[in-house]
């Protein structure tokens, strides 16, 4: 069972930056895709971010796009968010997720493993 450990969130001002990291703590994940999702008070959660194994491969929610990358080390087990020009909007607990396969997914659902989550809040 992986382990997945999501660190870097905390209350910033609207246009503020932060970086959130997952790290896996019990097996590697250098061979899995890995994504960000997030989730609102009384919303679904949604889809944020994704990329493939090697890091070659990225996509993004519309609604991040230009804002917000995501990127990967593998060497470190680790798997980053950069998120620039934070909006209220953005204010939710964010997931990182795995999947034993190596290629990218928007859907919540293809995800095998997730982290227990960060909150993130941005004021206006």
């Amino acid at each position: 069972q992986v382990q997945l450990v999501e660190s870097g969130g905390g209350l910033v001002q609207a246009g503020d930056s932060l970086r959130l990291s997952c790290a896996s703590s019990r097996r590697t994940i250098s061979t899995n895709a890995m994504g960000w999702f997030r989730q609102a008070p009384g919303k679904e959660r949604e889809f944020v971010a994704t990329i493939n194994w090697s890091g070659s491969s990225t996509y993004y929610a519309d609604s991040v796009k230009g804002r917000f990358t995501i990127s990967r080390d593998n060497a470190k087990n680790t798997v980053y968010l950069q998120m620039n020009s934070l909006k209220p909007e953005d204010t939710a607990v964010y997931y990182c997720g795995g999947r034993y396969s190596a290629g990218i997914s928007s859907a919540s659902g293809s995800y095998d493993y997730w982290g227990q989550g960060t909150q993130v809040t941005v004021s206006s």
